[in-house]
């Protein structure tokens, strides 16, 4: 998953070459800032929602991309959000709360 001229997340097995020739595309490799990594790798860290690490990547950038367009999305928001990804080893709930502590990390600034 990548986002494409900053709008939205789209995945990237589906996106035709022609179609990202002169986009600006960000990967999660981009999502660091300053040496920062991004609060919402943080927050996967801080909960343990990394697992095999497989899904990881598609989750962080999809809920990247959640809080850019709702920046104190509601539980149920967060659950639509992630909704196109699949994770075989957390059970989600950790994914959750990783998004959940990404929204207070951000409050908290």
């Amino acid at each position: 998953m990548h986002r494409v001229d900053g709008r939205i997340a789209v995945l990237a097995c589906l996106v035709p070459a022609p179609r990202a020739h002169g986009t600006r595309i960000v990967t999660i490799e981009g999502m660091t800032r300053n040496n920062e990594i991004h609060p919402l790798q943080t927050g996967f860290v801080d909960e343990g929602a990394v697992q095999c690490g497989y899904c990881t990547p598609g989750f962080i950038m999809a809920g990247a991309s959640l809080l850019d367009e709702i920046p104190q999305p509601s539980s149920e928001q967060i659950k639509a959000g992630l909704s196109g990804n699949l994770c075989r080893c957390t059970g989600y709930y950790k994914i959750i709360r990783a998004v959940e502590g990404a929204i207070a990390g951000k409050e908290a600034r």
